[in-house]
């Protein structure tokens, strides 16, 4: 039986511009019942380990809810009364994929398994646990709870009633599944929830189901589904008749078998999510399903006409508002309810309603949005403290070769800008292709265009200024190469550290104009061969590079280690960011004497949920250069947010945004307002950097004229006059997971109209309110002053006093002084003012 169909469209030409969106399986409810041999009171409460309890009530069909023994009464988790709480089903999934964008749906589903009996619920001390053979060790402190049944499917257009009598099912079941549901303390704010199934039973005469149940009241509380999926993939079949490219995987038995799972569970009306990664369109997720899914973020997301126009030509290249490189299977709410995912499995909250065979996650505990974030961070990792190198000053973004490097350096020296590093992502050489000018993917210094290359790094070094460089987990084939020195596809072909198709043979991975071999970052060899790559790159004094890419594996690819390859694929970032964060530590350790304190740096685009253990920096990836919500300016404000909410504290944009287009009926090219209000916006970002984007003479550049160049060094001295604030909140971030730029959410929980804010404003920490002008020739905004906190915000520029809570003033914001607020008397806002006073920006 099929589980899944993979279509190939690279290479079609022309496509639907209105292409269908990812459709998840949707579950009808069904009943909870309990068994009639059960022997539950009608309440009772469980311990789980030292510091949580589990609570059952048989009110209203029955429920059970999660507490912290400090506040038993809040509820940081509860399923709704009468409602199943686990559902399963059979499907298969179909997977479009072109030019690492996918397009996942669940198709054919059978085998629905939407009702839910409770046979027992107890407590399990240590060395009690009765696994069944398959069973995966649930280490935790105990006591654990286990909850056991069934979850079974009625026959076509037969329903469970809901009377209060005894009343037999039996002859209307098609199937059932036998399922444990645990709970373990993980620390003193976590607990672990893992949900096994048993094997899949069809029944004929069966007699399994006895149920007593009760009428369900109405409740105020909402569904929140959790969809998991999985399989037991074993076989690989390939049918290419088609113009398309068809990968069928089947399951290596003859039986059919549960491949998803739903975790259901309640929510109140009002209650807002926030979370899921970086994401770029919302912040507040109620009311939608959102897909796990690492891949590229898309060209427009939504936006008009660009969307169309990407679609049209390539399939699905526009994404959607879903579409994002760095989804994590987390969130927070509004109510102080926080959980999250384990494993790499494809996954979709459905926080939609108004009213594997193993998924496993955890619960948190926390008072607050900062707490939520530290219980959360602690878990998964965190990044280390940035070097002082990179966040002193700005990251100047070019290309073009020495000649031009230099000559735009003496630029930046006589306007005074103070300079951290120059990022070079063109050192590997130019191509031409049919799309425009590209980068050689052979990682190794092209000394015709950085002719002197290792003397302009050192000019740099002898004025503090550090050189970055540029590198992905592809490798191109170099025969048109004229002055390559090394053949790095080549080599790692022969390696046999690519990764495969299903013939054994390299997998060329369509990218752009051109194919490309992908590392198999499963391999064992492969880390220590990248690393001699990466060591030849710091060899000759590079200090710091972007490592890009991670989210294009492809979900029909052959690996080393053998997983499912789309769990594979959300995992993909995570071992790229490993890889490169390995590296650094070990450089590290080789240092001697002064130069003991150097340190690496690199960032990523691409990321999962844990991804900020790993990775010392991210950036949004590929903006469009436009003041549009769903992927340009806005969109990299509320990448931000998103984000920071995740554990991914250290983020930031390109200055100007990547992405132009410049064809005819589509042009999307950088103008300079644009440009200089993105200056605006990132000086008060973790990182502030340029970069030219993908087409450089159409675009405005920092360089261009006397008024860009003036721009970028005043807002490179204001990004420099709260370094010592950024070095605190680096420190802070480094030991509780808080991020640099912050929704007002985190600081003001209980302020309702905090909610609803998405670009509009943010905080850099606690101390610093900035409101950014992100629409075209507008010269005010409106700032809104959050409830919660007896501070008065002072405008840095008037000097003027905002003291009303939930208030919104209008603010003048011309070019150049853009809408800023610290708070008055406080200590940062004091020194960030005398330093502006000092680098005369006041």
């Amino acid at each position: 039986m099929s589980i899944l169909k993979i279509t190939k469209k690279h290479n079609k030409h022309l496509n639907n511009p209105f292409p269908s969106n990812p459709k998840s399986l949707s579950i009808k409810q069904g009943t909870l019942l309990l068994n009639y041999q059960t022997t539950l009171p009608h309440h009772h409460i469980f311990t789980i380990g030292n510091d949580f309890q589990l609570t059952w009530r048989s009110e209203n069909g029955g429920c059970v809810s999660i507490s912290h023994k400090t506040q038993p009464r809040r509820s940081i988790w509860s399923t709704i009364p009468g409602q199943p709480f686990i559902s399963a089903a059979m499907a298969e999934t179909e997977v479009a994929e072109s030019r690492g964008s996918f397009m996942i749906k669940d198709q054919n589903v059978r085998l629905l398994c939407n009702h839910q009996t409770i046979e027992d619920i107890k407590v399990l001390k240590e060395n009690e646990q009765d696994f069944e053979s398959g069973y995966v060790e649930f280490g935790s402190e105990y006591p654990v709870v286990e909850i056991t049944g069934r979850v079974f499917g009625m026959r076509k257009n037969k329903s469970v009633l809901n009377q209060e009598k005894w009343y037999s099912l039996e002859k209307d079941v098609h199937s059932y599944v036998k399922y444990k549901l645990l709970f373990a303390q993980k620390n003193n704010n976590q607990i672990g929830f893992q949900i096994k199934l048993g094997k899949q039973n069809l029944v004929s005469s069966p007699r399994i189901y006895k149920g007593f149940f009760r009428k369900p009241t109405r409740t105020r509380k909402i569904r929140v589904r959790l969809f998991g999926s999985f399989s037991n993939r074993k076989r690989v079949g390939m049918d290419s008749s088609n113009e398309e490219e068809s990968v069928a995987m089947k399951d290596g038995g003859n039986d059919e078998c549960f491949n998803r799972i739903c975790f259901t569970y309640s929510s109140e009306k009002n209650e807002r999510f926030f979370g899921f990664g970086e994401q770029f369109s919302h912040v507040d997720f109620k009311g939608r399903k959102v897909p796990i899914f690492v891949q590229e973020q898309g060209i427009g997301r939504g936006d008009q006409p660009i969307t169309f126009a990407a679609n049209l030509v390539s399939y699905r290249a526009g994404g959607d508002w879903s579409t994002t490189y760095a989804p994590s299977p987390f969130y927070m709410t509004s109510k102080m309810r926080s959980l999250y995912l384990e494993g790499y499995d494809y996954s979709v909250f459905d926080l939609q309603s108004s009213d594997t065979d193993c998924v496993e996650g955890r619960i948190l505990y926390g008072n607050s949005p900062p707490e939520l974030i530290e219980q959360f961070t602690e878990s998964i990792g965190r990044p280390p403290v940035l070097p002082d190198w990179i966040i002193s000053a700005a990251i100047v973004g070019m290309q073009g070769g020495t000649d031009k490097v230099r000559h735009v350096w003496e630029e930046l020296v006589a306007h005074d800008v103070p300079i951290s590093a120059f990022w070079l992502q063109d050192w590997v050489g130019e191509r031409k292709t049919v799309i425009g000018s590209q980068l050689w993917w052979n990682w190794e210094v092209d000394e015709t265009r950085y002719h002197g290359w290792k003397q302009l790094i050192k000019d740099l070094s002898a004025k503090h200024i550090k050189t970055m460089t540029y590198c992905n987990p592809c490798l191109a084939p170099t025969d048109s190469k004229p002055n390559a020195k090394k053949n790095l596809f080549l080599e790692a072909k022969e390696l046999d550290i690519l990764v495969k198709n299903k013939n054994g043979e390299t997998y060329m991975v369509p990218n752009t104009a051109f194919d490309v071999g992908m590392l198999d970052l499963t391999h064992p060899n492969t880390a220590k061969w990248f690393k001699k790559i990466l060591q030849q790159m710091v060899d000759d004094g590079v200090r710091g590079w972007m490592a890009d890419f991670g989210e294009g594996l492809p979900v029909d690819a052959c690996i080393y280690s053998g997983e499912d390859p789309i769990s594979a694929h959300n995992r993909y970032p995570e071992i790229w960011a490993q890889i490169n964060r390995e590296f650094t530590e070990e450089w590290k350790k080789t240092l001697v004497g002064k130069v003991k304190e150097e340190s690496l740096v690199f960032f990523m685009r691409a990321g999962f949920r844990n991804t900020p253990k790993w990775a010392t920096l991210f950036w949004e990836g590929d903006q469009m250069v436009s003041w549009q919500a769903n992927d340009g300016i806005k969109s990299a404000v509320v990448g931000l947010l998103s984000s920071g909410f995740c554990g991914y504290p250290f983020n930031h944009s390109d200055i100007g945004g990547y992405c132009a287009v410049s064809i005819p009926f589509f042009k999307y090219t950088r103008d300079e307002e644009l440009l200089l209000r993105w200056m605006e916006l990132n000086a008060f970002t973790t990182i502030y950097r340029t970069h030219e984007g993908n087409k450089p003479s159409v675009n405005s550049q920092f360089y261009s004229n006397e008024r860009t160049l003036s721009h970028f060094a005043r807002f490179a001295k204001v990004y420099k006059a709260w370094k010592f604030y950024r070095v605190h909140l680096i420190k802070e971030a480094s030991q509780k997971g808080l991020p640099v730029v912050r929704h007002l959410f985190l600081h003001y929980p209980n302020d309702d109209h905090v909610h609803k804010l998405t670009y509009e404003q943010f905080l850099v920490g606690d101390e610093i309110l900035v409101v950014p002008t992100l629409d075209k020739h507008k010269k005010n905004v409106k700032a809104y002053f959050p409830i919660g906190e007896t501070c008065v915000w002072k405008h840095i520029w008037t000097g003027d006093l905002y003291d009303i809570q939930g208030s919104e003033a209008y603010i003048e914001a011309p070019i150049g002084n853009p809408a800023i607020f610290v708070k008055n008397g406080s200590i940062v806002g004091e020194e960030f003012l005398r330093n502006l006073r000092e680098y005369r920006i006041l």
